[in-house]
Formats: structure tokens, C-alpha cells, sequence
């Protein structure tokens, strides 16, 4: 099949989904314009009968007697919480939950103009998309698009931020760009009648549209919250109102394994109590059988976080495991994995290929979250040190390389950049470093630290073109050059895009040949002075925990567990990637050195030169 038909092919099935969308959600869009057009009759009666009154108080005509003014009619306002009636006299006093109204027009759909001003109206996007909420909403920008045009605007982007830096090479997208997220987060709200919804807040506000379905998330996922807010009435759970502060339920997660099947479920609650937990645990399991595992995760807290700190697992083991690039992966509520495994397969895939390992270098994984990049490159590379300052991650990444028995991986909770820059200064060495910094990207410290570790290649996966764009100027200030970039779209119908970009060493602009003469006499160099020079700058031999032991024993007589030695080091800030129980704190509690040990220590790593 050539690639026009390949094409042709996809673009015919993209367009069945979507007209086997449309049926689906016809009846809430025809719904919505029912309430719209109610809305404007509405609107238009009062404006009719402001405008009489307000005429007949200009001509000096008094009120009917069965007639009150425009002041009377007020009366007493009653103070009200969001989503309750009355009159909102600005937009912080307005219900959260929305009822429909198309905001893209300013609100205003029979703006008029005022004592004679004209007033110019911005133009209004229609809602072309087969979703009901695509305007509102402000998740998809892009989702009322043909696939191939978002492809292009984002292809667009990328090349024109990354023009002055490397070659843009054409973007990977999706064959079928719909329902990708593993990963679907519900906001719990209700409207003004009490009845509980759910869905996402809308652009840039606290209000919340409702979500039946979404055309990117998960379809088991919507179903399993849809079940969720049908049961809250039997059970008497009252959503969280964050005006007032009273409420149980705020958020649902929901985490599935595309390739297990695997399914956990998140329940956000402002309280640890749980009224009836164990029977609502049950009554949702039997409407969902599928479901591996509920969690409760209390968020007592007035902020924008959607997860708390507490958890209480419900049924199941707490977490759910899932397939990537032949590895497994155990994944809580909180650990950090891609949305789309689909491309994230072919987003790793693509990063191996550039860092093309040959079975002996030192990779350095940073910013390792799970380690997923780490594990995957383990099987290709000689050895393999992830760092991450997330400690539930790294405890989720040291359990990973065990699951699939991986030997050459280890994991360590620190500062990525500093832990760099301590292995630079005891004279470690990277072949190659892969960074997978937050949308922020990442900084002029970190990059330093990279530098300092001298790699042969730098792998830069980023989720931001703007910050990556950033960054990669402050690479080449430091000698490093990309060579070139390819766009990843990890996220259709929304204008965001990941990017994998290559980075080495800059080749030198110009050489300098200089002739140089050794031996006695004027103007040679002589060669005794070589060889006390080369003997000064040897590397220094690497000091092994084996050693230092050794040499406790010998001169106080007694021996010392690895992991005093490791605490000592870790006290006095030293480096611990050589050290195999550096993460035994995170699987138990130990005992800890006697102050004589602790002296024992540190002289051998004084003998050592350590310190």
C-alpha cells in the first residue's frame, strides 16, 4: 500500500469515528440549544420590560397602583451560595456550574449599542467539533480540526521555534487519534437543583461543565464516573462546594493499563470519613467488575491541587501495573507516566534510536519519575543511574527494575542536578544523558551540571517546543549543538506536543598545529618533567566500599555493614552512585553507626582521600 492510500485510509477512518460519535451526543447538543434559546426569550422579555419602565420614568408617568418601581421590585437581596437563584452582580458571585451559555460571545448574544455607540462585536467561533462543550470547555483546542491540519499547525510550531537550532524532521502522529488517555481526572461539583455532575472547569475559571463523555479519554474511564455520580444520591454523598467548604466528594481519578486492563480508581475526598465506604466499595464493583483497585486519597485543603497527601487503599493493592515497551510498570495515584502509551512507545523507541547504544556506556536517566526510560534503555546500555527528587517515584522505579529483574539499574532519590555535579567532581563520566524535564523545562544549573558530565550525546525529551527552544540556546553556549528534532503528537485535538531532539559536542569552528620538540637544550621540552606531571594528574584509583572495609578491619578490628559506610558518605554530602544499598532506607528502617564507627569510617575515607 503506498502512502497516499495509507493516508487516505486513515482519514477515512478517523472520519467513522467521529460519525460514530455525532449520534451519541446529538441529544445533549439539541438539549443545550433548547436552554439557549429559553435563555434568550428570557433575556429579551427583560430587557422589553426595563426598557418600558425605564421609558416611563424619563415622560414623569407614576407606577400603577398594582405596580411596583424598578426599586421596589428589588427589595432585600438574600445572600446566596453558587448555583442557588438571584441576581450574580459580578462574576465571582456566578454558579460555578455553568448553564450552557456560549462565553466565546462575551456572554452577550443581542449586544446593542449605547446612546448612539456602536459597539463592535469580535468575531465568534462556531462549535464545529462533534463535541457539545468544545468551546467551553478549552481542553481540545484544536479537536474541530481534520487530523492532517493539526498535525501541520503543530509541525509549524516546532519549526519555527526550533528554526535557529536544528533540522525539524515531519511529526510522528496517531492512526487513530481518539480516546488515548489512560489517565481521566473528574471534577465533582452539583448544580443548582443539588444535583451532582461532573467534568472539567472551565478555560481559566472555577466553574464546571459537565462531561458525559470525552472524545480523547478513556471511554471505560467516562462510563466508570458517569456510575460514580448516579450513586451519590442512594448513598447520600454530597459533593465538595469549595465556596462554603462543606461537602464530601471533590475529585475522581482514573488510571488504566491499556495493555493489562488494569483499572484504579481514585475517590478525592475533603474528609477521611467515609460514610458507608465498604458498601459503596461493593456497589460499584458490582456495576464494574473490571475495576483492580479503589483508593481514597484525602485533600482537606483550600488549594488547586487535586491530590492530598493521605491515603486509604479500599479494596485492591493500592496500585496497577501496566506494559511498555515489554516492560511492566507498577503505577500509584501519584506517579508520573505518560497519558498516551500508544505514542509513548514510539516517543521511547525514538529516543533509543538517537542515543543508539552499543551495550557499554554509562547512561544517566534524570528526571527518571518511575524510570521508565531508564528500564527501557537498561537492556541497550552498560550501566544505568536514574535521579529523581519525587521519593514515592523512586520507590516506584526501584520496585520497577525489580519486577522485570533488571541488574544494571539503580535509582536515587536527589537533586538531579546536583547528584551530577558531585559524580563531575570525583571525576565521573557519562556517554550519554537523557532529560525528560516538566513543561518548564528545564534550567542554566541543571544544563551545567549535564556539561560537567561531559556525555557524548545529550537526549532532550520535552512536552514544551517553548522552553525546549529556551534551553537549547543555553546548550549551545556550552558547547553543545543540536542536530536535529522530531515532533511526537502525544496529545491530538490539543495544541500541545512532545519533542525528541539529539544534542552532541559542537565540531571545532578552526585547528591550531603546533610543533613541539622534546628533549635537552633550549626551546624542547624536557621529558623527565612529562612524566612528574603525568604522574601528579593520574587518575586517582576508584575507592570500593570492598576497600574501605578492608581497611577498617585491619587497623581497629572490627567490621563495618555497607550501609554505615553509605550513611557516613551520605552525611558528609558525598556522591552515593556506587553504592548498593543507597536506597535500603526506602524498603526499611536500619540501626544506625556507633560513634566509634562513625570515626573508623571517616578515617579510611580520609586514608583514601574520599574527604
Amino acid at each position: 500500500m503506498n502512502i497516499k492510500e495509507e493516508k487516505g485510509r486513515q482519514n477515512q477512518m478517523i472520519e467513522n469515528r467521529l460519525k460514530a460519535e455525532r449520534p451519541r451526543l446529538v441529544t445533549e447538543k439539541a438539549t443545550k440549544g433548547k436552554r439557549d434559546d429559553k435563555a434568550a426569550k428570557d433575556r429579551s422579555s427583560r430587557q422589553e420590560k426595563n426598557k418600558a419602565s425605564n421609558t416611563g420614568r424619563k415622560m414623569g408617568r407614576k407606577p400603577d397602583s398594582g405596580e411596583k418601581s424598578s426599586d421596589q421590585k428589588k427589595g432585600p437581596k438574600k445572600e446566596q451560595r453558587a448555583g442557588g437563584k438571584g441576581n450574580w452582580g459580578n462574576d465571582s458571585q456566578k454558579p460555578k456550574y455553568d448553564t450552557g451559555r456560549n462565553r466565546a460571545s462575551g456572554g452577550n448574544s443581542n449586544l446593542q449599542s449605547r446612546e448612539g455607540i456602536k459597539v463592535d462585536r469580535q468575531p465568534v467561533r462556531k462549535n464545529t467539533s462533534a463535541c457539545p462543550v468544545f468551546l467551553r470547555c478549552g481542553g481540545c483546542q484544536l479537536l474541530d480540526m481534520p487530523y492532517e491540519k493539526q498535525l501541520k499547525i503543530k509541525q509549524t510550531k516546532l519549526e519555527e521555534l526550533l528554526k535557529p537550532y536544528c533540522k525539524v524532521q515531519p511529526i510522528i502522529g496517531m492512526k487513530d487519534p481518539f480516546h488515548y488517555r489512560n489517565k481521566v481526572h473528574a471534577v465533582f461539583d452539583h448544580d443548582k437543583k443539588g444535583n451532582p455532575v461532573s467534568g472539567v472547569y472551565e478555560a481559566n475559571t472555577h466553574r464546571v461543565v459537565p462531561v458525559e463523555s470525552c472524545l480523547i479519554e478513556d471511554q471505560k474511564a467516562d462510563e466508570i464516573i458517569g456510575t460514580i455520580r448516579g450513586m451519590l444520591k442512594s448513598f447520600k454523598i454530597k459533593t465538595y462546594d469549595e465556596d462554603t467548604g462543606y461537602g464530601l466528594l471533590r475529585h475522581v481519578l482514573i488510571r488504566r493499563g491499556f495493555t493489562t486492563g488494569e483499572i484504579m480508581v481514585v475517590l478525592v475526598t475533603a474528609s477521611p470519613v467515609f460514610p458507608s465506604k465498604n458498601n459503596f466499595v461493593r456497589a460499584l464493583r458490582e456495576k464494574h467488575p473490571e475495576i483492580t483497585t479503589i483508593v481514597q486519597n484525602v485533600n482537606g485543603r483550600d488549594t488547586s491541587m487535586v491530590l492530598g497527601d493521605r491515603e486509604n487503599v479500599l479494596y485492591g493493592k493500592g496500585y496497577i501495573e501496566d506494559i511498555l515497551c515489554g516492560f511492566r510498570f507498577r503505577i500509584s495515584s501519584k506517579s508520573f507516566y505518560q497519558v498516551n502509551p500508544v505514542q509513548t512507545e514510539v516517543l521511547y523507541r525514538k529516543a533509543m534510536e538517537l542515543a543508539a547504544l552499543k551495550g557499554k556506556e554509562t547512561v544517566i536517566d534524570a528526571y527518571c519519575g518511575i524510570g521508565t526510560i531508564g528500564i527501557v534503555a537498561s537492556q541497550e546500555a552498560g550501566q544505568v543511574i536514574g535521579v529523581e527528587l519525587n521519593r514515592d517515584a523512586v520507590r516506584d522505579a526501584a520496585q520497577n527494575a525489580k519486577i522485570n529483574g533488571i541488574k544494571n539499574v539503580q535509582f536515587y532519590c536527589n537533586d538531579a542536578g546536583a547528584f551530577m555535579s558531585r559524580m563531575a567532581d570525583n571525576g565521573e563520566h557519562a556517554d550519554v544523558v537523557f532529560m525528560d524535564p516538566p513543561r518548564s523545562g528545564s534550567t542554566e544549573e541543571f544544563i551545567q551540571a549535564v556539561v560537567k558530565m561531559k556525555p557524548e550525546k545529550v537526549v532532550y525529551v520535552s512536552c514544551g517546543p517553548d522552553t525546549l527552544a529556551r534551553d537549547l540556546a543555553v546548550f549551545r553556549k556550552m558547547g553543545y549543538e543540536a542536530k536535529a528534532a522530531w515532533g511526537v503528537d502525544m496529545f491530538p485535538g490539543t495544541e500541545h506536543v512532545e519533542t525528541v531532539v539529539l544534542l552532541s559536542h559542537k565540531k571545532a569552528d578552526s585547528y591550531i598545529h603546533i610543533d613541539v620538540e622534546f628533549g635537552e637544550g633550549e626551546g624542547k621540552i624536557p621529558v623527565d618533567s612529562i612524566a612528574k606531571r603525568a604522574e601528579a594528574y593520574k587518575p586517582k584509583e576508584k575507592v570500593t566500599y570492598k576497600m574501605i572495609k578492608e581497611y577498617i578491619e585491619a587497623k581497629y578490628g572490627f567490621k563495618v555493614h555497607t550501609a554505615y559506610i553509605a550513611e557516613v558518605k551520605r552525611n558528609l554530602g558525598l556522591p552515593m552512585y556506587d553504592a548498593p544499598n543507597a536506597v535500603e532506607e526506602l524498603k526499611q528502617p536500619r540501626k544506625h553507626p556507633t560513634p566509634e564507627k562513625v570515626e573508623a569510617i571517616k578515617d579510611a575515607l580520609r586514608y583514601f582521600a574520599v574527604i
